[in-house]
């Protein structure tokens, strides 16, 4: 198949109020070239609607008939990402018929990984149809449903995209001494060893709890540079309570959703000393999680919105003994991957090649993903 443009469309569970939009030309293994990406706000009320979303998803918890939220949900933020969209082509002077697809995750509303015991369940909002009839393009959406009808846990879904970019990425370290950890709501964590094995899981909380904490406070709605976790002191004997749940000895692939390790870790304590006492708990999540991997990698190259956070990323290197430094570092987009990594998956659907593996997302045998569709009139 010949590479094609592809636009990928990500809002991540921390809720920031932006949606990521990026471009890039993929055949759905490797990427060609990258083209334009921003970050476009959505309007303050359907932040606000979200949030709500989510509050009505954690008291219903897979149980009986959806909350009515999510049908008005779904809509409102599906109109505001497509007409963010139409404002990316135009700003960037992009004709409609050079984009082949649209990859459009939706907002994950609710996760539950799946256990010995429990299907997995997962729920992302997103009207893909409707999408495609607003934009006059095809759409893939509900990436991850095939995945946990399977058996599978429904995430992580980067890898195959971090794979392509190890394979394009020009520096001196092996492919298997460098992993890729992406902090955003959760962490995640890809290896490959250059060959066949590839290898992901959810390495623990990452920015959510710290920016609940910091929010519950009023002072902000996240831990910018982690300067208040600076300020702090790390509770240590909390921390290592913290790091005995039986989670993290817990042979991966596994899942977390946002909410399955929270702020409540801190309660009690400063706020300075709970942001640093979750900051440290995020990046000791990622020591622990390296513990996993066929072989521990010397250097993670990080993405999400966790690598901005410098008390983070000094707690990574601390409590990691590895080399944690920014994507950019070997020339990625550090803001632009989660979208474009949607944009890739996209590609890969349309093609019909698999989305998730068993050492990824845990599903027996290799899984193709998401739906396509196409507007009524083209």
């Amino acid at each position: 198949m010949e590479p094609v443009w592809a636009i990928g469309l990500m809002t991540g569970t921390v809720l920031d109020g932006n949606i990521d939009i990026a471009m890039i030309k993929t055949d759905g293994e490797s990427v060609s070239a990258f083209g334009s990406y921003t970050l476009s706000p959505y309007p303050s009320d359907v932040v606000d609607l979200l949030k709500t979303a989510v509050d009505a998803a954690r008291q219903w918890d897979f149980q009986g008939s959806e909350p009515a939220i999510f049908r008005h949900a779904e809509r409102e933020l599906t109109r505001a990402q497509a007409l963010a969209v139409a404002r990316f082509l135009r700003h960037n002077k992009i004709p409609p018929q050079q984009v082949g697809v649209i990859g459009f995750h939706g907002q994950t509303v609710l996760h539950r990984p799946a256990t010995p015991d429990v299907k997995g369940a997962t729920r992302q909002l997103g009207d893909g149809e409707l999408m495609a009839n607003l934009l006059g393009m095809p759409v893939i959406y509900d990436f991850r449903s095939a995945d946990v009808a399977a058996g599978g846990q429904g995430a992580p879904l980067a890898p195959v995209y971090h794979r392509a970019l190890l394979a394009r990425a020009r520096h001196d370290v092996a492919p298997a001494d460098m992993a890729v950890l992406n902090l955003g709501g959760v962490g995640n964590l890809t290896w490959w060893d250059g060959a066949d094995t590839l290898m992901a899981f959810d390495s623990g909380p990452a920015n959510a709890p710290i920016n609940d904490w910091v929010t519950t406070h009023g002072t902000s709605s996240f831990d910018e540079d982690g300067k208040l976790a600076a300020a702090g002191t790390v509770d240590e004997a909390r921390l290592a309570a913290a790091l005995a749940d039986p989670w993290f000895d817990q042979a991966p692939p596994k899942s977390l959703d946002r909410f399955s390790f929270t702020r409540s870790l801190a309660d009690g304590l400063s706020l300075e000393d709970g942001a640093a006492t979750l900051t440290a708990f995020s990046a000791a999540a990622v020591a622990r999680a390296l513990d996993h991997l066929p072989h521990r990698p010397t250097h993670l190259a990080v993405c999400g919105g966790g690598r901005k956070n410098a008390t983070f990323m000094r707690e990574l290197c601390k409590r990691t003994q590895t080399n944690a430094t920014p994507v950019e570092t070997y020339g990625w987009r550090g803001d632009a991957i989660e979208a474009e990594c949607f944009a890739f998956l996209a590609v890969r659907a349309a093609r019909e090649l698999p989305l998730s593996y068993p050492l990824t997302t845990g599903v027996p045998a290799p899984c193709a993903g998401g739906k396509l569709y196409k507007p009524t009139v083209l």
